[in-house]
């Protein structure tokens, strides 16, 4: 039996919609973006391949905070009121689109850190990056996807000041070691919270709104 006409149109529309939806947020240029942090993390690691120093951690941090960044600008919607009197389908929309450029975001990174020396590893990528776009969300949905950048910058620059005052408290998750369970379930937290909000309230279109 072949399926044809209406029923294979009807099977594809999911996928276009999903794709106009990703479209809408200008995420093929977020993934240049994205892509542009992955190479300036590679550069970083060929600069200091031994992983040693105060920037071994404190700048590869930093091509992550901006990374979780362009996933939270993005999130922003550029048609407003219009697009969330459309129903029930732009939640899972956001549900869907928010998670998979989190996950090209670090497959990007990681890719960028391969060969090299990355301290904490890919592990630890995956944990400071998953967290840094849950607050990058929460940004989103308070102030606006287009100031959403401050909230990652801000965590990055206070783990910075962490982890060179030693501090050691899980709640600054990049500023622990890659298997310390707090800091996990801390970014993990913080991720699900992100993209809960998000998902149910969309990003705000301005701060004054």
């Amino acid at each position: 039996m072949t399926v044809t006409g209406p029923t294979v149109r009807a099977a594809a529309a999911p996928c276009r919609i999903f794709r106009l939806h990703l479209a809408s947020r200008g995420v093929p240029g977020a993934m240049l973006a994205i892509g542009a942090c992955a190479v300036a993390l590679r550069v970083i690691l060929h600069w200091n391949p031994s992983g040693t120093g105060p920037g071994a951690r404190i700048f590869p941090l930093l091509i992550g905070a901006g990374a979780a960044a362009i996933v939270g600008i993005v999130a922003r919607s550029p048609f407003g009121e219009a697009e969330r009197a459309t129903g029930h389908r732009l939640v899972a929309l956001r549900l869907l689109s928010a998670p998979t450029l989190a996950v090209l975001a670090i497959a990007a990174l990681a890719a960028g850190s391969a060969g090299a020396h990355l301290e904490y590893g890919v592990l630890g990528l995956v944990r400071d990056v998953g967290g840094l776009v849950g607050v990058a969300l929460v940004v989103s949905v308070v102030t606006g996807g287009t100031l959403s950048w401050l909230g990652p910058l801000s965590l990055w620059a206070t783990s910075a000041y962490a982890i060179n005052q030693r501090w050691t408290t899980p709640l600054l998750w990049p500023d622990r070691p890659p298997h310390d369970g707090g800091a996990a379930l801390c970014a993990t937290v913080v991720f699900v919270f992100g993209l809960g909000l998000l998902t149910m309230r969309g990003a705000r279109d301005s701060v004054d709104d």
